[in-house]
Formats: C-alpha cells, structure tokens, sequence
C-alpha cells in the first residue's frame, strides 16, 4: 500500500479482490465519481440540461443494485455474446479491408479510428436493442467524458469537456424517451418497467455507453501498438490466428489494461489485512500491471481476469470485451500481414483509471 497520492493504493492482487469482495465494508459509491472537482463554470453548464448521475449500477451500494444488474445482465449473457461472435467477425473484417485499402493507396494507415473505433460502439447498440447511429459523435462524447471524470482538467478545459459531457446527456435523454415506445425488446425499455426513473436510466445508460465500447476501444488500441511494435511475447504474424490474438488480448489485459485502476471507500473504519482503514479513505485498486514478487520468491502478477473487477460488480462486458479485442486483432493481421510502426511514441490517453495510445499509425514494411 501506498499513501503517496490521495488514494490508499492497494497493489496486491489478493488484497485487490479481498476489496472488491466486501462491498459493505468497500463501497463503490466513489467509482463515479470526478477525480478532479468540477468547477462553478462546468456545473453550471450541466446543470442548465438538468445533469444528473444517481447511483444506479457502478456506485450503487444499496439493496436496488442486484435487480437492475440482472437486467442489464440479460442482455450479455454467455449465449447472446457467442451468438454475435459472427456479426463481430463481419465487421472486424469490414474495418480491416478499409484499413488495407488505405495502406495502398497511401502507403500508411492509422488502425484506432480505422479498425479499433467503431467495432465495438456497433456491436454494443444492437446487443442493447438500440439504434445504431451518431457514431462519431459517440466516440468524442465518449472520451471527453473520461478526461471529464477520471482526468486532471484545469478550469478551461473542463467548461469544454462540460459542455460536450451535456450534449450527450441530452442525445441520451433523446434517446431514452425514443426507447421507451420503440417496438421490440432494449435496455433501456426493460429498465423502465424494472421500475427506474428516466434520470436513473440516463445515469446507467451514459457511463455504460462509454464502458460499454470505448474500453474495447482502448484494449485493441494498445494491443495493435504492442504487436506491432516487435515489445510483446506474441508476434504479428501469430497474431493472425485465434489462439496467438487470444493469448496476446489476455498478455495485455494482464500488463497494461484500458482500465488499470478502480476506486472504492471506506464505508465505516474497517481493517485490510494488518491495516486499519479509516471510514472515509479512498482505496484505489490495481487491477492490472502489478508484477511484485512474493516474500517466498512466488509470482503475484495480476491474473487477467482481475482487471473486470471481481464480486457482485464485476464488468458485465468482460467476455464481450475479450472476444470482440481477439477478432478485431485477428482480422487486422491477416489484413496487414507486413506492416511496421510509423509513430513509436505517441500521444497516450492517460487517466486515473483509463489508458492507450490516441493512434497506432503504420506503413508497409519496405520490400
């Protein structure tokens, strides 16, 4: 553990899931929760379009939390994920066309927002029941929200992420309404006859449509740039079969997740181990990265799993997100069988509890 930030850091994987599995001593009414304090300017702005985020899935922790997950749980269980692996596979093969066609026209192409991008956001809103539209505008709303909450924006910089964090929250109130007398089965229509409000589908729906694709997003991001970039125990051409982009998802998942972090807090003074934590504390949790060595010489590396959390608020998405990062990688290296880095050092998105590289740019190796 550490206090060398205004987290109680805990590192080991162990004490990690023992965190996670006492939710009433752990709570997760912290995990939503703006990592910088938003300013007067930036509340004002939310609170014109009536911004509201009520504790309905992430950072519940009352008694409603164990209903309104086994209706969202409905909607990703194992049978329904294993049944769009082939639409998953079209679409992957779709953006990895797009991104060989550029690469010969131009001779280089960038693979996030050619093959890493879009995927996941379609995939998400048809296995939702929603309709799949405004794609790009998804994508931004998406990542200024992360900076918004899990980042460190000065003042100026939060009046416009603020501003772009109340546009999709009218687009999802839009939305909601849309879906509540649309034909057919979606989340957000089976969430209203659960009984929740529109402000509490709205809360559910606007951090799910972010976590929902975008941590997809940032997964098959870094692993593209880590295969391509010669650093990881797999290569790019076994990345062209299933068990090498497989093996390769998880090696990453395991190192250097999308989301290597989540909070919780203290509910009351309680004890981890042979610490007391004070009631009130803010814990942070490594979900991924730790490679400490035990006192008796054994590994404690991070299992991949962990990094969906673990307990009665582990990711919902977490096969989803592995199957749909393992056929986008797939395809995209049978797609650009010979391919070398053009940018070794980009710009990363580096939040409390979200990171990747922006852009994974290649070009064809020379002959």
């Amino acid at each position: 553990m550490s206090t060398r930030c205004p987290y109680l850091v805990v590192r080991d994987p162990g004490a990690v899931r023992d965190v996670l599995h006492r939710p009433t001593d752990f709570s997760p009414a912290n995990a939503l929760v703006a990592v910088t304090p938003l300013a007067g300017p930036a509340l004002r702005v939310l609170q014109r379009v009536s911004f509201a985020l009520p504790p309905v899935l992430a950072s519940n922790d009352t008694d409603t939390h164990a209903g309104i997950r086994k209706v969202v749980a409905g909607f990703f269980t194992p049978a329904t994920v294993a049944a769009i692996e082939p639409r998953i596979r079209v679409l992957a093969q779709e953006a990895a066309q797009n991104a060989a066609d550029q690469l010969d026209s131009s001779g280089h192409v960038e693979l996030v927002q050619t093959v890493a991008a879009f995927t996941p956001a379609v995939v998400m809103l048809e296995l939702l029941g929603l309709p799949v539209r405004d794609l790009a505008d998804l994508k931004r709303w998406g990542l200024d929200s992360m900076e918004l909450f899990w980042g460190w924006p000065d003042a100026a910089r939060q009046l416009e992420l603020a501003r772009s964090a109340a546009d999709f929250y009218v687009w999802l109130r839009r939305l909601v309404a849309e879906s509540l007398t649309a034909p057919g089965r979606n989340l957000f229509k089976s969430l209203a006859e659960h009984g929740l409000t529109t402000p509490e589908i709205c809360s559910l729906g606007y951090f799910l449509l972010i976590a929902g694709q975008e941590t997809t997003t940032q997964l098959i991001s870094t692993t593209l740039f880590r295969l391509v970039e010669g650093s990881s125990p797999t290569s790019w051409r076994d990345a062209a079969s299933e068990a090498g982009s497989r093996t390769m998802v998880r090696h990453v998942l395991a190192t250097e997740s999308s989301v290597p972090t989540w909070r919780r807090i203290a509910a009351h003074d309680t004890n981890l181990g042979d610490d007391m934590i004070p009631a009130g504390a803010e814990v942070l949790l490594e979900l991924s990265g730790n490679h400490t060595t035990s006192p008796d010489g054994g590994d404690r590396t991070t299992a991949y799993g962990l990094v969906f959390g673990s307990g009665i608020h582990r990711c919902l998405g977490a096969k989803l997100a592995e199957l749909e990062a393992a056929v986008i990688i797939q395809e995209t290296a049978l797609a650009l069988p010979g391919i070398q880095l053009r940018d070794r050092q980009p710009e990363w998105i580096r939040h409390l509890s979200f990171q990747a590289p922006r852009t994974v740019s290649v070009s064809m190796e020379p002959r």
